[in-house]
């Protein structure tokens, strides 16, 4: 009988430390999970050192190429600064800065100045009209050039050149087409009867002729993404909606366009925040004229900082801020409706 006890007793002492044993090793296995989520950051550097070595170059020059400008402007947008009181060196003197720090001051400037609104205005209207037919354009000619027929690897090449050649070249090409007496164009109207068009002396043909080259530039880009989207796309959905007796507009409908989606919100962001800085199209071609007729939001700045006198340094970056701002409020937004429409972005 006391053996017995005695062994129950020993047996129940030994489950009580397997239980202890137990709890404890749950317990250090749990710890180990804490301590390998809280510390993923150190593991995937050292899992993964190569990679971040290779890519530390190219984040330190984008850091020094994109992170100082950045930083230093919104600095002077804080100041006063203009060609009148920053430091710079005359021969063997130098002088130093006098500008100082204003606070939101020139932000409340621009802001209040009836020529922000102008600008703002014909920048949305300008990068609106540019971005939507220069898509229409490219969705059209993708559309042709993803069917099989004769001499098709020629049209590409040959739709495809304005984005090879760089974009100064072209505008100043479109320069001289617009030319009002000596131009290809007004002499192609006058052999048909019509008077010579002003085409960048009239602030509305000056406008017109604006988009048509920005187009023209930005119609290559367009069309080979969305070709590339196109070719995404199996060939076998079409084919079960021809058998199912669908009109072409349908399967461009429920077929094309669906399968465009990811591709079409990609290149229409990206074509938007280029047609907003679009600074080489606006300049080259007109210098913001007639006028300020075509005198964007980033021509302006450049205007602020290059051409007006004093150059003002302070509203320039003022004006640079404000457009980053705006852009990655458009960024925001534009994310934002496409999680809702359920893109992952």
């Amino acid at each position: 009988m006391a053996a017995h006890t005695s062994q129950s007793v020993a047996k129940a002492a030994g489950d009580v430390e397997n239980t202890d044993d137990a709890r404890g090793r749950s317990r250090w296995t749990d710890s180990r999970a804490t301590g390998r989520s809280g510390g993923g950051l150190g593991r995937a550097l050292a899992t993964h050192w190569y990679a971040w070595a290779m890519v530390a170059p190219v984040v330190l020059v984008l850091g020094v190429i994109i992170g100082w400008p950045l930083v230093r402007g919104v600095y002077l947008s804080l100041t006063d600064a203009n060609e009148r009181n920053v430091g710079r060196t005359i021969g063997a003197n130098h002088i130093e800065a006098t500008y100082q720090f204003v606070g939101l001051d020139n932000y409340a400037d621009v802001l209040t100045d009836p020529v922000f609104l102008q600008r703002l205005v014909w920048t949305v209207t300008w990068t609106v009209l540019c971005v939507s037919i220069t898509f229409t354009l490219g969705l059209v000619l993708a559309n042709m050039l993803n069917r099989e027929f004769r001499g098709r690897a020629a049209y590409r090449m040959a739709l495809i050149l304005p984005w090879a050649v760089p974009g100064f070249v072209s505008v100043f090409a479109w320069r001289f087409l617009f030319n009002r007496d000596n131009g290809i164009l007004n002499k192609l109207l006058d052999g048909g009867g019509i008077s010579a068009i002003p085409w960048l002396d009239d602030p509305t043909w000056a406008k017109v002729a604006v988009i048509s080259v920005n187009v023209w530039l930005g119609v290559p880009f367009m069309m080979v993404a969305l070709l590339g989207g196109l070719q995404s796309i199996p060939g076998e959905l079409y084919e079960a909606a021809e058998m199912d007796g669908a009109s072409a507009w349908q399967r461009f409908r429920h077929i094309t366009v669906p399968g465009l989606r990811s591709v079409s919100m990609t290149v229409v962001l990206l074509s938007t925040i280029w047609t907003f800085n679009m600074f080489p199209v606006i300049f080259l071609l007109t210098r913001g004229g007639p006028g300020d007729a075509t005198e964007i939001l980033v021509t302006q700045a450049f205007k602020e900082a290059f051409i007006s006198s004093p150059r003002d340094f302070a509203g320039s970056a003022t004006w640079g801020v404000l457009i980053l701002a705006l852009l990655m409020i458009f960024a925001l937004v534009y994310r934002r409706s496409l999680r809702k429409q359920g893109e992952v972005w």
